[in-house]
Order: structure tokens, then sequence, then C-alpha cells
């Protein structure tokens, strides 16, 4: 029997500081709550139908005694909080040491053999920075210099912005995989080289495309996604997915560029894989409304997404898992512009099995076990399924 299991990533939307948030510097960070009392209530009602409301008190959106989708949140376990260690465990791989971080900006050893190794003409800012704002303070200096504006963050990156007119994107391309293979190739390290295209003629206009590029490192281990390639089964990615695994344990991609893309690649993507995973992340509530702290957009990107579930759950078919989710937390209402340490929402469809309250799940890497479980293929290293609790009938006890 031929089975299908989706995952989306909604990237971004935490729901509730973790036990160890204030070690994170993430106190109080609850993304989604946090957004709905900013825009005094969110409008979700096909989420809010599934249960979203019953995992926690969300202003606008109701708790539901009769939800059409099993409901609960995950812990993370991986020390940090970024996308690439959120979507490995998620993938059934727990990252167990903290990638390195530069938040004092890149030691003048990097910085100058990255000049040497790419013979650009010197960089800028060099600091832990918020990508709109390097583009106001040094994107004129960029124009006049040509020097590639390179900023960090709390997260493992080594960012690249460039204006398209100044370094074409190929180029902007070639300057990160030069840091990524060359720069970043074993010690130092770093989790993902990001490459941050923009345009516009001053500061009042500057503005990052969607031509965004994530270049990460190798996972070290297998994932669920190298099994399920290694058992026969296909493996199709949406956005950046093939960036945060590195095309590893993939059959097909798609790098789709915004969350209305994603979501009509995801529906394409329904139509055409008969047997394996589809893997969605959905960028924009991270990349354009987390890290510039705009709760008022975030709260439309998620209505929009909403809006748009119905024709996901359309295209599903009787034998179907849908999994939404999250990577991590990106609190718009905090004065940080970083990720935040927080829960992740459980939401999981299907047509025919249950909907129960999975409460609190001690990992990410449940839903791999679970995908595992479900198959019935080699389990990844961590993770424990719920298949059972959700009750497919002939797994019924």
């Amino acid at each position: 029997m031929k089975k299908r299991v989706i995952i989306i990533i909604l990237d971004g939307v935490g729901i509730g500081e973790l036990p160890d948030a204030e070690k994170y510097g993430d106190s109080g960070a609850n993304t989604i709550v946090n957004i709905s009392k900013s825009v005094n209530g969110l409008n979700l009602p096909n989420l809010e139908k599934a249960g979203l409301g019953n995992i926690i008190e969300i202003q606008g959106v109701a708790n539901n005694p009769d939800s059409t989708a099993s409901f609960g949140k995950m812990n993370e376990k991986s020390l940090d909080k970024d996308s690439t260690s959120g979507h490995w465990e998620i993938a059934g791989l727990e990252v167990k040491t903290k990638f390195p971080s530069y938040p004092q900006g890149f030691p003048i050893e990097i910085i100058d053999k990255f000049i040497e190794l790419t013979g650009v003409p010197g960089i800028l800012c060099n600091q832990a920075y918020s990508g709109t704002e390097a583009l106001n303070d040094f994107g004129e200096e960029h124009l006049l210099t040509r020097k590639p504006i390179v900023y960090t963050s709390a997260d493992s990156v080594f960012q690249i912005a460039t204006h398209k007119d100044i370094y074409p994107i190929e180029k902007l391309y070639e300057l990160c995989e030069i840091a990524r293979y060359k720069l970043f190739s074993g010690n130092p390290n770093i989790a993902r080289v990001i490459a941050r295209p923009f345009t516009g003629n001053n500061k009042n206009d500057f503005c990052r495309t969607a031509f965004r590029k994530d270049y990460s490192i190798d996972p070290p281990r297998k994932t669920i996604l190298d099994i399920l390639k290694n058992a026969g089964l296909e493996v199709a990615g949406v956005g950046k997915i093939e960036d945060l695994f590195n095309f590893r344990g993939l059959t097909k991609s798609y790098h789709s560029k915004t969350n209305e893309e994603g979501i009509d690649t995801t529906i394409k993507f329904l139509n055409e894989v008969e047997n394996g995973l589809i893997f969605v992340n959905l960028v924009d509530f991270d990349s354009l409304w987390g890290h510039r702290n705009l709760p008022e957009k975030f709260a439309e990107a998620l209505e929009y997404f909403d809006s748009r579930l119905p024709e996901i759950l359309f295209a599903l078919q009787d034998d179907d898992i849908l999994f939404i989710t999250a990577d991590h937390g990106c609190d718009p209402t905090t004065k940080s512009t970083d990720h935040s340490r927080e829960y992740v929402p459980l939401l999981v469809f299907g047509k025919q099995f249950k909907a129960v309250d999975l409460e609190i799940r001690s990992s990410f890497s449940d839903i791999a076990a679970t995908i595992a479980d479900y198959f019935q293929i080699e389990f990844p290293e961590n993770g424990e399924s719920f298949l059972r609790k959700i009750g497919k009938k002939e797994f019924s006890r």
C-alpha cells in the first residue's frame, strides 16, 4: 500500500518559552500568543477547527473539544534555537553540542581569510546585527565601496549581503560557496552561510529580495530523509529544506521563495508524489516578519496560511498523514530580533486517524519516529513514535 506523509514547517512559529529559555535570553517569549495579544486576536478559523487553541490559550483562537486534528507541543532537545538544529531534530537527529557562534563579530583572521579567498575589496559591519538595520547602516557605503556587508546574529550564521547591481546573484552565491566550502570547511565551522541579496538606491528604500540562499553543513549522521530514500521512497523538499540538509536524502526539490509559492508547490507535489515524504518550509513568518519585529505582518502571514489550509487538506489522500509544526520561535514582540527558545506547536491530520491530545512531546524527533513507524522502516536514532496514540485502525490497541 502506498503511503505519504507531509511535514509543513511554519518557520519561527513558537508557542511558549522552553524551561531553559532564560539561559538563552528568551524569558517571556511566546511567538503566537504574544502576536495574538499584540493584534487583539488572531483570525484562524481553520487552525482553530484543527485544535490549535487546545494547545495553549491564544487570543481569538478558541478551544475546540471536537478538533479535527491531534494536537500538542514539542520540546527541543538540541542545544540551539535555529533552523538547522530544529529541522535536523524533526528529522530524528538531535544536535548535542551548540554550533559555534560569534556574537562579538568574526575574528580578524576569519575576515582576512574571506577577503583573500574571494578577492573582495574588504567587508563592512562584522557584527551581530539585524539584517534590515545592516542595510540601513551600511548599504550606501556598500554601493560606494563594493565591500560586501558581513554580519551574524545569536545563531551560528555567516551572512553576506550585497546589492544585486554590485554583485549579481550568481556572484553572491559564489562568495557564499567559497565561505561555506573553503573558509568554514572544518575548524572554524559554522552552521549556515546565508546569501542576503538586496535592492534599492538608499537607506530609505533598501529591501532584501526573495533570492536568499542558505548553505548548511551536512547532517553528521542519518536522518529520516536518508532512511526513506534508502528504502526506495520519494523524499520531496519545498523551500529551504534542500539548503538545511545540503540536498542529503532528497529525491526531488523545489526552492520556493515565499509562503504563497511554497503552499502552491506543496499542493503540486501532493499531486505528483505517490509514496514517501513531502517536507515543506514556509519561511516568511521568520525571515520577513519575526526578525523584523513586525507582529501585525506576522499575524497576516498566519491568517494567510490558515486561509490556504483547506486546499492542502483537500489534496490529502485517505492514508496521508500531515504534520504542521515549527522549528523554533521568533517572537516579534520582544526587543530581540533573533530566534527564541520555545516549544513548537504540533497538529497532526489524517482521514484514517483519531484526533487526540498528544500533550508535550519530549523531542521534535518524535515526528521522525512516527514516520518510520508508519512506513515500517528503520527508526531514526532519536524520537518516540506516537502512531499508536493517534490510532489508525490496524495499529489500535
